[in-house]
């Protein structure tokens, strides 16, 4: 066996992986030799040399020295939002009924992404079990389960939810849920299926140690969602529930309105096979991808591959150009992903520091990025759909990012922003609190987007530190 793993390896010279092979027992000789196979070494060397700077004129994702999107390769336009406010009122009320009456049919499901940790946060375990501080102390997972519950109860209908985990966390994950009775949603409402994995490797290419017997692995991005989907069954799963709407969201946002009934109507109407959300821009150099049409197909740009100059843009009305802001909210028509789930998607490399075992046998800590991570994007895929709407939200409603331990996008201001969402319904619905300075947090499960409020259920709210809870 040792000599078919050095022969197989030595190739692509990966061959220090069976380094402390001596050292270990029969089971974890067998663990290695099984995640070594598991392996596709030359697509890993395909992906290390068109993506880090190891090959003449690649670019790493995120690189202070971005090129610009527009070069002479590309045409960028942007791809403006339509704002719902904006259309006629029995216009809206039109989208909003046939949004309603696709989930009252079944037709629609919502898809996690929950595959990260909350290692940033300072959060041993994944993501979605992070309480963000609120005054009710649920975690991210319940506030968007409970928003499901309650759309369940309104369409009528449970709504599937498929939730995509990593190796890392699935395990915690599907416990977590176990161990909280799945938010009161039927366990057979939940599918959970886990995403691929890709080792992670140093500077020259060569795959790095975890331990002695153990290779460091990273989850695929959020772009391995589509592969992930038809692998596991999930799309035939969908297709035998009669399912033609998937809505697609990440765990990472306090606000996020599961499987929005206006959004899904919007996107019936548009009659294209995809649709997504966004929001204005904060202020120019605000890091997020932008939607835009790239040499006429639909796409999202990254902040770093914008141009000064495209970054500073603004019309004639003097709103910037490329406004569109992507908040990772989208929908897809079924048939349009079981088409396009095994497309191949370009890789990116993000640097990271990856603690490893050096040659002695020490684990290392880097204080400063040491690895690459290959990742797939999601939006990768919106270039193969024939068109996409987006509808501009408002950012307070809808997007409350948790991705930083602290300041911007942090779990403190995410709370803030849920608050002051909740604190608005009750004032408009008769909530007098003692002190004006007073914030309150509604259960999801008393309502959804601020309906089905009145003046005699405040009494009911418990004060706590932080705010007044009503659940």
């Amino acid at each position: 066996m040792l000599t078919d793993l050095h022969a197989r390896l030595l190739p692509f010279g990966q061959e220090h992986l069976l380094r402390y092979w001596n050292e270990l027992d029969q089971a974890e000789k067998m663990s290695l030799a099984g995640q070594i196979g598991k392996i596709d070494l030359e697509l890993l060397r395909k992906i290390y040399l068109e993506t880090t700077p190891s090959s003449a004129g690649a670019k790493v994702s995120g690189s202070e020295t971005p090129q610009s999107a527009s070069g002479t390769d590309a045409v960028l336009r942007p791809l403006k939002g339509e704002a719902w406010e904006n259309f006629p009122i029995d216009e809206r009320a039109s989208m909003a009924n046939a949004g309603m009456r696709a989930l009252r049919e079944g037709k629609v499901a919502a898809f996690l992404v929950a595959g990260g940790q909350g290692t940033r946060l300072g959060h041993q375990g994944p993501k979605g079990t992070f309480d963000i501080g609120l005054p009710s102390r649920k975690s991210l997972f319940q506030l968007q389960a409970e928003r499901l519950w309650k759309l369940g109860r309104m369409a009528g209908k449970p709504i599937p939810w498929y939730i995509m985990t990593s190796s890392e966390n699935h395990a915690e994950t599907t416990e977590f849920f176990a161990s909280h009775s799945h938010f009161g949603l039927d366990e057979t409402q939940i599918f959970f299926l886990t995403q691929g994995d890709l080792p992670l490797v140093d500077k020259g290419g060569r795959i790095l140690l975890e331990d002695k017997g153990r290779i460091s692995q990273g989850a695929n991005g959020n772009g391995g969602c589509f592969l992930a989907l038809e692998t596991s069954g999930a799309l035939s799963d969908m297709k035998a529930k009669g399912i033609d709407w998937v809505f697609f969201h990440t765990v990472d946002n306090a606000l996020v309105k599961i499987c929005d009934p206006r959004f899904i109507g919007f996107a019936i109407a548009s009659d294209l096979p995809t649709a997504s959300k966004s929001v204005s821009k904060l202020y120019p150099e605000e890091k997020v991808g932008v939607f835009c049409h790239r040499n006429g197909h639909p796409t999202v740009v990254e902040y770093s591959e914008l141009s000064a100059d495209e970054i500073q843009a603004r019309g004639k009305d003097g709103n910037l150009i490329f406004n569109s802001a992507n908040i990772a909210v989208h929908l897809f028509r079924r048939d349009f992903l079981e088409k396009e789930a095994r497309s191949p998607l370009p890789y990116h490399a993000a640097e990271k520091k990856i603690p490893h075992l050096d040659a002695s046998g020490l684990l290392i800590r880097p204080e400063a990025p040491n690895a690459y991570k290959f990742e797939l994007f999601m939006f990768d895929l919106f270039p193969r759909a024939a068109g996409m709407a987006v509808l501009e939200v408002a950012r307070e409603d809808e997007f409350a990012p948790v991705k930083n331990k602290s300041g911007a996008d942090s779990p403190q201001s995410a709370a803030e922003l849920l608050l002051n969402l909740h604190t608005s319904w009750a004032k408009a619905n008769g909530w007098r609190p003692d002190k004006t300075e007073a914030k309150v947090e509604i259960s999801p499960k008393l309502s959804y987007a601020g309906e089905g409020l009145n003046p005699g259920i405040w009494e009911n709210a418990v004060s706590t530190p932080v705010g007044y809870a009503l659940d």
